[in-house]
């Protein structure tokens, strides 16, 4: 059953199970004598037992499949300690309606069952991560291919791709698997498979990855990888087998059930064999076990840990943090080495003006701007929409551009009132020997675009990938917690030293792939570091689902969003600061809430056993009942009083 069925799955027990808890309440002895009111009739008790059958079975279905499993794993668990206080409960109670003396724990049943199917069915609300990352990932492939026959183009579906096939891939589409050009060329955004923030000229003889996106050519390639063998399909399968392994992580409920269930077993066992051997009075010996082996799983227990599970997730998201894996959550507090990717994480993603000049006296910089913008708006190039990006944002009138042409690989050219302009790259520039003024000249990741008037340089427009504002506080702030930064990314060394000096690092790794940021992350953790990596990209998957904790920027991809444990919804690198402080205050509040659901059985176990027997002192399953009604209301008022 799917992680989405087995919601609905608890969500409809609960309910049906609810429903028939309040005939049982009203029937129960126990609550009649509390409120003070006779609700009894002929063959009630009967009616009581076939309800508390009906919740046993079908409600509690869930616990007694549970306990199977667990026992069958040998790591018996929160399942193993509900299934058999029900059990213990319901067998009790149905042999006292059947004769045996005794009273009734049918009610302790009903709520028993009606507040763990509450406390799963919150719990699963909460952290469902039945994750879609292999569906997102799929989804950069394209449905058809453009397959070339005999030198005619026929539509196929992709997975009848094979090594060898011939394939168009017109402007803007999707390539549909690995290959090599053999004819035409074009830039391709590889951005979402490798993390290279500006797209890369691929011309023939060259490689391209299926999924990546073609640029404004046409392009024919040869297929080389297909289906399993594909870089994506590979991707896949290392975001497949690191989240497997993550999954294995057991919560802090489920251990502390089994101590209670270890307790339970060994302090009913001991109660019965004493009071038998006291007594000689069976039925008090079973009801004194009974008693001991129903209180010791507190109510509460279920709720303990589900319900700061919900106040610190509905916290958690109005402070923008959206937590999809709630262990990988709780041990945020353990991060010693924080990971960023750069494209789209410490910097926007996309091409910003960093500086306009002019070398031209009659021109200032916002006419070379306006000039720059005119000639690019008609190009669809991430550097044409960062420089006509900045000409809107400074409300710089763009002018009419006749004779549009691409210069491919170079730049672009056009006429403005009848002059020739062009818009191009410092190889143009180099080709016609063109000099460019040693002022106009800086280190870093920069990319220049030079403007030209009837062959004369008149400017120029530096582009560059921003850094994020917020990177440079959250770098500083982790490194004060003694946390150690560093950036892995697929860009070049030249981009990569200039960010990490710009933000003042810990390390960084450039011009990798997705598989060696996977085994960055391996190589860390090997030394001993408790990684979170940080990211937004499909180049990012496999490490995100291999880190200790696995952050995705919220701006990012959906693979990235769906593979990691926590999503930065304002894609803000100071997030994981906040992360890292929210998770170290919910711990602690499940620590405590932990404390209260199982503390009070250090004195409720001894007094319902019978130790103070002697002095008169003996609890009643009443006051045990109010005893768990206790621990669950302070467990329920210590979560709402957590505060971010």
């Amino acid at each position: 059953m799917d992680h989405q069925k087995m919601l609905e799955d608890f969500k409809k027990r609960f309910k049906i199970s609810l429903v028939i808890t309040v005939p049982i309440l009203l029937l129960s002895p126990m609550i009649q004598s509390f409120f003070g009111y006779s609700f009894e009739f002929v063959g009630s008790q009967y009616l009581l037992f076939l309800l508390s059958t009906v919740i046993f079975f079908y409600g509690g279905w869930p616990f007694l499949t549970g306990l199977k499993d667990e026992l069958s794993d040998k790591q018996p668990g929160m399942m193993t300690l509900i299934a058999l206080a029900i059990s213990v409960a319901y067998f009790y109670s149905s042999a006292v309606v059947f004769g045996l003396e005794g009273r009734f724990f049918f009610w302790e049943l009903a709520t028993l069952i009606v507040i763990m199917l509450l406390g799963h069915w919150i719990e699963m609300r909460s952290v469902m991560g039945a994750s879609q990352a292999l569906e997102e990932l799929a989804k950069l492939m394209p449905d058809q291919a453009h397959k070339i026959v005999d030198g005619e183009v026929k539509e196929i579906k992709i997975k009848e791709l094979e090594k060898g096939d011939q394939v168009l891939v017109k402007p803007g589409e999707k390539i549909p698997a690995d290959g090599i050009i053999y004819e035409g060329s074009s830039y391709i955004d590889e951005s979402m498979l490798t993390g290279e923030s500006e797209p890369v000229e691929r011309g023939e003889e060259e490689e391209v990855i299926g999924g990546s996106v073609n640029g404004d050519s046409s392009i024919k390639i040869r297929i080389e990888k297909a289906g399993d063998e594909s870089y994506l399909s590979q991707v896949i399968e290392m975001v497949k087998e690191s989240q497997a392994a993550k999954s294995k992580t057991q919560n802090f409920a489920d251990r502390a059930a089994l101590w209670l269930t270890i307790i339970a077993i060994t302090a009913g066992t001991l109660t019965f064999g004493s009071w038998f051997y006291i007594t000689g009075d069976l039925a008090f010996a079973i009801e004194r076990m009974a008693t001991v082996m129903v209180i010791t799983c507190p109510h509460a227990l279920g709720l303990a840990i589900p319900l700061v599970v919900a106040v610190s997730t509905t916290l958690s998201a109005k402070n923008g943090l959206l937590i999809r894996n709630r262990t990988a959550f709780e041990n945020s507090r353990k991060i010693d080495t924080v990971l960023f990717d750069k494209t789209g994480t410490l910097t926007e993603g996309e091409f910003g003006v960093e500086a306009v000049e002019s070398f031209a006296y009659e021109y200032n910089k916002e006419d070379i701007l306006q000039k720059a913008a005119s000639l690019e708006q008609e190009s669809e190039h991430p550097i044409a929409n960062g420089i006509v990006k900045r000409a809107e944002t400074d409300e710089v009138e763009l002018l009419k551009v006749d004779d549009f042409e691409i210069i491919k690989g170079k730049g672009v050219i056009g006429k403005i009132n009848g002059t020739d302009f062009k818009a191009v790259s410092p190889g143009f520039l180099e080709e016609n020997n063109i000099e460019v003024p040693q002022s106009a000249l800086k280190e870093g990741p920069f990319t220049e675009v030079f403007i030209l008037e009837a062959g004369n340089l008149i400017g120029m427009i530096r582009l560059a990938d921003q850094i994020r504002e917020s990177s440079y506080q959250a770098v500083q702030k982790l490194k004060d917690r003694g946390i150690k930064v560093k950036m892995l990314t697929g860009d070049n060394q030249k981009t990569a030293e200039y960010v990490s000096n710009e933000l003042g690092l810990t390390d960084y790794f450039a011009e990798i792939l997705p598989d060696e940021k996977q085994k960055k992350v391996e190589e860390l953790q090997a030394q001993g570091a408790f990684v979170a990596m940080t990211g937004d990209g499909v180049n990012d998957a496999p490490a995100l689902a291999k880190a200790d904790i696995g952050i995705a920027i919220g701006s990012g991809t959906d693979v990235a969003a769906e593979t990691a444990d926590i999503i930065l919804v304002e894609s803000d690198p100071l997030d994981v600061l906040k992360l890292i402080e929210f998770g170290s205050l919910t711990f602690k509040k499940m620590i405590q809430n932990l404390f209260w659901a199982t503390g009070y059985n250090a004195f409720a176990i001894p007094l319902a056993a019978g130790v103070l027997a002697g002095f008169g002192i003996m609890i009643s399953p009443a006051v045990g009942a109010v005893l768990m009604s206790m621990s669950t209301v302070i467990v329920a008022i210590n979560a709402k009083m957590l505060k971010f």
